[in-house]
């Protein structure tokens, strides 16, 4: 599908990191933008700085990928803005949780619930309305859109501690084949991408001597992945037409141990 500048995309997560990589990437493609997440203030930040090299071509629109009503409004957006054909899924949540606590208390359930209903809930929410409205396009280059969504090499190799995020990375990494072979007679195409070890806005909470060492276990290159070269991926899978229910590491070769 090649990326045109009458098109919209719709970018979850997309005020920061992968997403916000994401976001500017496709502007400077030249289609217009739907940037969906919950931190308004970086909202309204990105929609400023996008301004001034990109007029009005970017929309802020504060939703929970998990809500339907919040996300039907994003579509909505999306759809006002030009053809939405292009979807990159990267809003997710983490948080630690043990199935028996240190004080040895169960893990939480209802921390596992919420990590699970963001970032798998989330997913299949978003896909599905994305979809829906895809499908209602013409056909362009043998297609009517692309849709990218986001694991986690923890969804291979989850770590002590990240039950919820693997499980549900996991989940969607499942999800990836069975999304591209459903909707295949609609001509809407699906793949993830499962990033390693990269540099957003949660690991720069660490301090720098664990980032040091984050950087250090990745194979090759030798250090944390950047979120230019995650939307260089996403730009890729939405123009490659051969890329189909396909999950893509992005990882520089790292294997995650159990802790």
């Amino acid at each position: 599908m090649q990326l045109q500048e009458n098109m919209t995309a719709l970018v979850t997560g997309g005020v920061s990191g992968l997403g916000e990589a994401s976001a500017l990437a496709l502007l400077e493609r030249g289609l217009n933008v739907v940037a969906v997440d919950l931190n308004e203030a970086r909202g309204a930040a990105l929609v400023d700085t996008a301004r001034q090299r990109h007029g009005s071509r970017l929309r802020f629109v504060k939703a929970d990928v998990a809500d339907a009503g919040q996300m039907a409004a994003a579509i909505a957006a999306a759809e006002d803005l030009g053809e939405f054909r292009a979807l990159v899924h990267c809003a997710g949540v983490g948080g630690p949780l043990r199935l028996v606590e240190k004080d040895g208390s169960p893990g939480s359930l209802d921390r596992y619930t919420d990590i699970v209903r963001v970032n798998l809930i989330g997913t299949f929410n978003t896909l599905r309305l994305a979809a829906a409205s895809m499908a209602r396009n013409g056909i362009v280059d043998g297609e009517r859109g692309a849709c990218v969504l986001t694991a986690s090499v923890a969804g291979y190799e989850g770590q002590i501690g990240q039950i919820p995020y693997a499980s549900a990375k996991a989940g969607i990494i499942g999800m990836t084949l069975v999304a591209a072979r459903d909707l295949a007679t609609k001509m809407i195409r699906v793949c993830t991408i499962a990033p390693g070890l990269f540099d957003t806005p949660i690991l720069s909470r660490l301090p720098d001597s664990v980032r040091q060492s984050l950087a250090a276990s990745v194979p090759h290159p030798p250090r944390l992945g950047r979120p230019a070269e995650y939307a260089m991926t996403a730009l890729h899978i939405l123009e490659n037409p051969m890329l189909n229910g396909e999950t893509i590491r992005l990882d520089g070769a790292i294997r995650m141990g159990p802790r």
